[in-house]
C-alpha cells in the first residue's frame, strides 16, 4: 500500500478541563492509520490520554500543501 498524506484536526484536553484545538500532519496507509499515528503522537509527545483527545476530521492533502518538514521529507519522490 502506498503512503499518503493526511491532516488531522481535533481538540485536546491536557487536564480535562480546557480543550484545545489542533491540527497535525501525518504520512499513512490510509485515515484508520492517520487516526491511531495522532493518538499515538499526542499521547507519547505531550502525555495526553486518548480519551482527553478528540478528533473531528481526517483528510487527505496534498504533501505540498502541509508545513511539516516530516511530511514533505517523506513524500518528496511520490510527486515526480
Amino acid at each position: 500500500m502506498s503512503m499518503k498524506a493526511f491532516r488531522v484536526e481535533g481538540l485536546y484536553s491536557p487536564k480535562g478541563k480546557n480543550w484545545y484545538k489542533f491540527t497535525k500532519d501525518l504520512v499513512a496507509e490510509s485515515e484508520k492509520d492517520a487516526e491511531e499515528r495522532a493518538y499515538s503522537l499526542m499521547g507519547s509527545k505531550y502525555g495526553i490520554k486518548r480519551r482527553l483527545i478528540k478528533i473531528e476530521k481526517i483528510g487527505e492533502i496534498n504533501p505540498e500543501e502541509s508545513n511539516d518538514p516530516t511530511v514533505k521529507f517523506v513524500m518528496r519522490d511520490s510527486n515526480e
